[in-house]
């Protein structure tokens, strides 16, 4: 069920989704890069984070 809240979180804001898998790593920052520079390539970044096996 966790993992479903992450995927939906991340659709709706892509940096909360990263930043309940990760916490405040260097993932989480690249997502609020990523995210500023348009919401495409943040959510793509955040589903790939979520989607990797750590």
């Amino acid at each position: 069920m966790g993992d479903l809240l992450r995927v939906i979180l991340s659709v709706i804001i892509p940096p909360v989704g990263v930043f309940f898998k990760v916490g405040f790593g260097k993932h989480f920052w690249i997502n609020i890069l990523l995210t500023m520079l348009g919401y495409i390539p943040g959510l793509v970044h955040a589903i790939w984070v979520l989607a990797s096996k750590d």
